[in-house]
């Protein structure tokens, strides 16, 4: 059975390479392709709505597809924890489904998800993320989830320690982690969470080359997963079993990783 997709934000960078995966992905047809000033009422007579459009509007699109009853899956940035808690009663309600993706890229995932399971053994934790300067919403999306993925895994030693945040320069907090953004040209997409404790510190570092290549596969996972999904599901993690444990972020069994073209990702201790 083919599953038709309404695509918001289709003329956009992350737009346009969803766009490719829908088209050539068996079992889905893309139905109508949406920009930021469409009428909601394109989303007619579509399966499944994919918004990749700009924080001002995705919450309409969101509320719009579910109004309809249909399942929607979310690539755009700026849905914090709050945020999105707003949408799991309507959800709910309708019966249909949301999937949040904060960054598709599997790389950015294992890169949160090992920083989740390093936290509750630092007690000082700060990001620093950075992406073009054409992107307008800071902190991004992947940097908020990996400090609510951090705040959650120290749920039972305390929240980090972060010294002077009332000053502004000291970036903006998220589940007590300042997050520091850098937007310039020359940078794609580059996030780096810096663990420290007495005497030695970690960087967990994520770079995001050719986008094509590295969101590719968490796109095409993603699409499975929101054509059935019910309810609000959060993050490309919900979907795949990385073999990282992490204190207050569910229980994970081992699976083999393999290599993700077009990104790359290392821990580096100093």
């Amino acid at each position: 059975m083919t599953t038709r997709v309404a695509l918001v934000g289709g003329t956009g960078k992350l737009g346009g390479i969803i766009r490719e995966v829908v088209e050539a992905e068996p079992g889905f047809e893309l139905v109508a392709i949406l920009s930021s000033k469409s009428p909601l009422s394109d989303l007619d007579g579509a399966d499944l709505v994919v918004d990749a459009s700009t924080p001002a509007i995705s919450i309409d699109v969101v509320r719009a597809a579910i109004e309809r009853g249909q399942n929607v899956l979310v690539g755009t940035s700026g849905w914090s924890a709050e945020r999105i808690a707003l949408v799991r009663p309507l959800a709910k309600a309708a019966g249909t489904g949301a999937v949040f993706i904060p960054n598709f890229s599997l790389g950015s995932v294992i890169g949160s998800a090992l920083a989740a399971a390093a936290a509750p053994f630092f007690p000082s934790i700060e990001i620093i993320e950075a992406h073009r300067e054409t992107k307008i919403d800071s902190p991004s999306g992947t940097a908020v989830r990996t400090a609510e993925l951090i705040g959650a895994a120290r749920a039972s030693v305390g929240p980090v320690e972060s010294p002077h945040v009332d000053q502004r320069a000291r970036g903006q907090q998220v589940a007590s982690v300042p997050i520091h953004s850098l937007r310039r040209p020359g940078v794609i997409a580059r996030q780096e969470t810096i663990l420290s404790g007495p005497g030695e510190s970690i960087t967990i570092v994520h770079d995001t080359i050719e986008p094509a290549l590295a969101y590719g596969p968490g796109i095409r996972l993603a699409l499975a997963a929101a054509r059935d999904a019910q309810g609000v599901v959060v993050g490309l993690d919900s979907f795949i079993e990385l073999g990282v444990r992490s204190p207050g972020t569910g229980d994970d069994t081992p699976v083999e990783e393999s290599g993700v073209p077009g990104q790359v990702a290392r821990a580096t201790s100093a």
